[in-house]
């Protein structure tokens, strides 16, 4: 047994023997994978096998296709056969607004080059008329999947990882993680059976790895509390029932091909073929949680007693659905733990505040995942980045502020979700309000209807008493476009205020912050007293995070980022900070996200309100272009609250971003909306910004930017400084441009809108796909920015863009449609 390795990867499920057979194939050949009881004795025995390729997520779609190309091939390479059926999948339909969601999930799926095929009722019954289908709108069938067997490709990825040099040791756990400086001291101990049950033994061994990779599924949270980090991956109860043979179906086998993999998702359930018979998966309500504290030594390959009560409306509808399996009798039944997160995509990438230590957690499609995940996660630990955009699926996309009821309960709620409609609109409602502003209840009071970022509620839109948001969704236009287009309206016409509270804030100071900072992003820093926008950029050049920079003195920088990302983007400048403190000096690090509040007000008469509460000898000429400069930031008082004003927009228009003290925010709130009442001053949501942004063509992260990504390609070299050295500056440069990010105005559908996954087409073939979208008041239709090749950017190309199965006419425009000049921003005053 080795003790010196290169790569340690813990848990010998599916997930763990997929990363390190890619690892080792990625040309690691001192890797060791360790499992406390035996291969696949976790979720991994009593998964369903389904492949489910499609999915929202656009890192998980090409995930879970690299799993299923690569399942393919493990028999010629390993001589065991992974038991794949390939039958297809067939996601069915009961009304419209289901038929909406398969052609949202067809986007994702066409950018991703995942081939599928529309079915109508009629087609269903013709190749398969054991399907009842007089209550159906139709079917979206893929033909390239289906199901697998767990323990069998299992087998087959630890056999092609063994033939590649991989040492795999059964019935050893793992008791501490100590990081030396250098590497892991991971202790481990000898398990051995007693009366049935696997304890620890008296043998200890410990192992020095340079790399760490938990895959430890049911165990995350045991993981969590060796590591002395939060993982929000909790176990779920499943179920799933096994059928005796229904006679209708094997007749019907005598000379057909086995039936597809039936997901009937308003019945939430999915059905598959087994021997004869039928296996029926139940995605139901109240499921319960388990081991939210970690697993009870007793349990092993072990299972939770079946609850029939709990899926007796699934099981009469899968009989509606398949009559001819009514009489057949149950067989067997399995109720089983499955780890979820709480948005359900599992938590991939390095873990916060820990060196060289990799999560590959929460898996709740693990056998559909662990392929894709293996190989992409190899490319970030061998070569520095994968080549998608992982961001998505980061492990620090949740922050400390993540508790295990807060997982629990969300998790249970990812699990019922998991056939409910997937607006690209939705807000689930549990574990909320969490985190508010002081302003929350004044915002709710005026009509707010909350979306949750990193735990934070933060205003969408704002609507008249008695509006229900659940009943406002819709895959194209909601009950809340209005409202939106009217806040939309207020700031290109009037004045609003937006809650951005939520941004992420940091002050980076010390004799060592210039030079860190200077290094650290691809722009030139701004003097004292002014700001910039620029990318900290990865190690291959790509986008990391975007930052705004407040200089506030010499070695004294204040950095705004986006919301959703905190603890992702304190984790990496910590990290940075900390490798270049030997060659820059001291650099002080605070995150100061929760003390500080964000107002945005913006508009042509933001200037004017301001005027009236700001305290000041010259208040007229305080706010001017000559006092207070566009891209520059001052110390200012509005009224008894003390306030760091940043003259930016991100609307587009005139306005400035108001940080304040946040206990004094409610003192502010009131301040502004009095001033505002005689310029008829609106509240503005998140939906409205994210279009104005669009008109302005306003990169996002997470969008637009992104680590697939170099900023030349973002198109953004106004911000690329080429006459000073930073990370990634020579990778960006070798890059080159592979495509480039452009905006276009769209004549689409009248009761709808892009949401930003849609393909472009030119001459008949895909070229490239939107990452934002939206509706543009200043054009008065669709809206939309996307990566095309270099030589489709010209300002005129004509495109087409593909929404509800149709193509739609698009047109690249100039960047920043409109006020190209930014003549508003820098109206005077």
């Amino acid at each position: 047994m080795k003790t010196q390795v290169k790569a340690l990867v813990v848990g010998g499920g599916a997930v763990g023997t997929a990363i390190a057979y890619h690892l080792a194939k990625a040309g690691w050949d001192d890797v060791v994978l360790l499992e406390r009881d035996e291969l696949t004795s976790g979720s991994t025995w009593h998964a369903a096998g389904l492949l489910p390729l499609f999915n929202m997520s656009y890192a998980t779609t090409h995930i879970h296709k690299y799993s299923v190309e690569f399942y393919k091939s493990l028999e010629e390479e390993t001589g065991l056969n992974a038991g794949f059926a390939v039958v297809g999948n067939l996601r069915m339909a009961q009304t419209q607004e289901r038929m909406n969601e398969y052609m949202l999930y067809a986007s994702t799926a066409e950018t991703c080059d995942v081939p599928f095929e529309w079915l109508t009722p009629e087609q269903i019954k013709e190749r398969w008329p054991l399907i009842r289908t007089d209550d159906l709108k139709g079917a979206l069938y893929h033909n390239t999947d289906g199901y697998i067997n767990p323990a069998d490709v299992t087998m087959a990825m630890a056999k092609g990882a063994r033939q590649r040099g991989v040492e795999i040791i059964r019935k050893m756990q793992v008791d501490a993680y100590h990081w030396n400086g250098e590497a892991w001291e991971v202790t481990c101990t000898k398990m051995v059976e007693k009366g049935g049950n696997l304890v620890p033994s008296d043998e200890q061994v410990v192992i020095t790895a340079e790399h760490v990779v938990t895959a430890t599924g049911n165990h995350a949270q045991r993981t969590a509390k060796l590591l002395g980090i939060k993982i929000p991956a909790i176990v779920v109860e499943h179920q799933f029932i096994v059928m005796e043979q229904d006679p209708a179906l094997v007749e019907f086998r005598k000379d057909h091909p086995e039936h597809p993999v039936i997901r009937d998702a308003d019945a939430q359930s999915y059905v598959r073929e087994e021997r004869g018979g039928w296996i029926l998966g139940i995605y139901e309500k109240g499921a319960p949680a388990r081991f939210e504290y970690g697993v009870p030594d007793s349990f092993r390959a072990d299972l939770f007693p079946l609850d029939l009560d709990r899926i007796e409306e699934q099981y009469l509808a899968m009989i509606h659905r398949i009559p001819s399996c009514e009489n057949s009798g149950l067989k067997d039944d399995f109720n089983g733990p499955i780890c979820y997160t709480p948005d359900g995509n599992p938590l991939v990438g390095p873990a916060p505040g820990l060196r060289n230590m990799w999560l590959a957690e929460g898996f709740s499609f693990g056998i559909t995942a662990a392929g894709g995940t293996g190989y992409y996660l190899a490319q970030m630990m061998v070569d520095g980045e994968a080549e998608i955009d992982m961001a998505s699926l980061d492990p620090k996309r949740y922050g400390d502020w993540m508790t295990t009821e807060y997982g629990a309960r969300k998790n249970e709620e990812c699990y019922e979700h998991v056939y409910i409609l997937h607006h690209p609109d939705e807000e689930r409602p549990a574990c909320r309000p969490l985190r508010t502003a002081p302003c929350y209840d004044r915002m709710k009071a005026a009509g707010a209807q909350f979306g949750c970022v990193n735990g934070w509620e933060r205003p969408n839109y704002f609507a008249p008493e008695g509006f229900s948001d659940h009943d406002a969704r819709s895959f194209r236009r909601g009950g809340w476009w209005q409202y939106a287009v009217d806040e939309a309206r207020a700031i290109r016409e009037n004045v609003g205020l937006i809650d951005a509270t939520a941004f992420t804030k940091h002050r980076v100071k010390g004799p060592g912050a210039t030079a860190f900072l200077d290094w650290f992003t691809c722009n030139k820093l701004p003097r004292v007293g002014r700001i910039n926008l620029t990318y900290a950029l990865t190690p291959a050049g790509t986008t990391r995070t975007e930052y705004t920079i407040v200089r506030e003195g010499e070695d004294e920088y204040y950095l705004v980022s986006a919301g959703a990302w905190t603890e992702y983007d304190a984790d990496y400048l910590r990290k940075c900070a900390a490798d270049k403190a030997g060659e820059f000096g001291y650099i002080e690090i605070q995150n100061v996200t929760t003390q500080y509040g964000v107002f945005a007000i913006a508009g042509p008469k933001s200037r004017d309100v301001l005027k009236k509460i700001i305290s000041d000898a010259e208040p007229d000429t305080a706010l001017s272009n000559k006092r207070f400069p566009w891209l520059s930031a001052k110390q200012i008082e509005l009224g008894m609250c003390p306030v760091n004003a940043i003259r930016v927009a991100y609307t587009g228009e005139l306005g400035w971003e108001l940080h304040h003290p946040i206990e004094m925010q409610n003192y502010l709130f009131d301040l502004i909306m009095k001033a505002g009442e005689e310029y008829g001053l609106k509240l503005v949501g998140a939906r409205a910004q994210n279009w104005l942004r669009q008109e302005k063509s306003y990169r996002a992260f997470g969008t637009e930017l992104g680590r697939d990504a170099t900023p030349l390609e973002a198109d953004l070299p106004r911000f690329v400084n080429m006459d000073k050295d930073y990370q990634g500056k020579d990778a960006m440069l070798a890059t080159g441009v592979r495509s480039k990010c452009v905006t276009l105005l769209i004549d689409g559908p009248q009761d709808a809108d892009p949401w930003g996954r849609e393909a472009l087409i030119h001459d008949g073939k895909r070229v490239g796909r939107l990452t934002s979208g939206g509706y543009s008041v200043a054009f008065g239709k669709s809206i939309g920015m996307g990566y095309v090749p270099p030589e489709l950017t010209k300002v005129g190309t004509k495109l087409k863009v593909r929404m509800f199965r149709e193509l739609w006419d698009a047109v690249v425009v100039e960047d920043s449609p409109y006020d190209p000049k930014n003549e508003s921003i820098r109206v005077d005053g």
